[in-house]
């Protein structure tokens, strides 16, 4: 499954995550928060997933990756990233991706139950400007997004249009869209004009996430 561009070692046998344990390793978090308007928000929390590379390494190595199409205005184009998914978090096979899914639920009072992977082979892959369904249904919503895997850009601009703002993403960095960001704003993934290795995006999903905002 690996490229060239994406090698990575497994994990040893019972090799586990402290982020559930151990503090940071200044002792406090590294976060920029960005207010985008009035009523809508996002964290860039610097190197939040201690070790990245071994969960980055075990979720490359699924069997689940796909590469899907989508119907864009009069054609069916195929998606330039490959794609799998945990539609229960509950049952998830990587043990990490369940528990991280746990601490956000505990950290933003939402019940995350599902996961939605994101694979960018290298710099030429990407994802065009969207919102995140069905998160973009509701008033309000928090998602949470994990990297692993090679430093890409990550943008943000209104929907209707206007200046984008870039954040520099990094792997174990989380990024948290908050308030109206899925509604009143789109976000993106583009390609890169110099080589980039893999990165494998987690985004966190809840199918009862409050749409009372």
């Amino acid at each position: 499954m690996l490229s060239p561009t994406m090698t990575a070692s497994r994990p040893s046998t019972g090799q586990q995550l402290s982020i559930f344990d151990a503090p940071s390793p200044s002792g406090s978090e590294d976060r920029t928060h960005h207010a985008l308007d009035e009523a809508s928000w996002v964290d860039h929390i610097h190197a939040w997933l201690p070790e990245p590379e071994a969960l980055f390494a075990e979720l490359a190595a699924l069997a689940g990756w796909e590469q899907r199409s989508r119907w864009m205005f009069t054609r069916t184009v195929i998606e330039p990233r490959l794609t799998a998914e945990f539609p229960s978090l509950a049952d998830a096979t990587i043990v990490e991706v369940r528990r991280i899914g746990e601490q956000l639920s505990q950290r933003y009072g939402v019940p995350y139950d599902s996961a939605w992977l994101n694979l960018y082979r290298d710099h030429n892959d990407s994802t065009g400007w969207h919102a995140d369904r069905p998160a973009s249904l509701c008033p309000t919503a928090v998602v949470p997004v994990l990297s692993l895997g090679a430093t890409r850009r990550f943008l943000l601009r209104p929907s209707q249009g206007g200046r984008s703002k870039v954040l520099v993403v990094k792997a174990g960095d989380l990024v948290v869209m908050g308030g109206r960001c899925q509604r009143d704003w789109v976000h993106a993934v583009p390609k890169e004009t110099v080589r980039a290795g893999a990165r494998i995006s987690v985004n966190f999903g809840s199918s009862s996430q409050a749409c009372d905002g």
